[in-house]
């Protein structure tokens, strides 16, 4: 039974870290900076540099990270506004405010 939980989180530790693959920076990059760089590189319209960030963990977790980047970002933006955090994701997204 304990070689199944185990496994289950080295699975789990695998997926929300994996290794490296430049010589520069020698400590494995986490969910979180795969994410922001990942999206910062997208809107930066840096595709390569998305591409190295996609490649820094699995694409669950990217998507997990890239979701919580979201998440955060909305609402920072809506305190700052003092919105809702529906309207000021509707906004950015073009949609008409519900």
């Amino acid at each position: 039974m304990w070689s199944r939980v185990r496994k289950a989180g080295v699975t789990v530790a695998h997926a929300w870290r994996t290794e490296t693959k430049t010589d520069e920076d020698k400590r494995p990059h986490n969910l979180f900076e795969a994410a922001a760089t990942y999206v910062a590189a997208g809107a930066e319209d840096d595709l390569d540099r998305a591409d190295e960030a996609a490649g820094w963990v699995s694409p669950e977790a990217l998507s997990f990270g890239v979701n919580e980047l979201a998440c955060r970002a909305v609402i920072a933006l809506a305190r700052e506004r003092g919105e809702s955090p529906r309207t000021v994701a509707r906004e950015l997204l073009g949609l008409p405010v519900a």
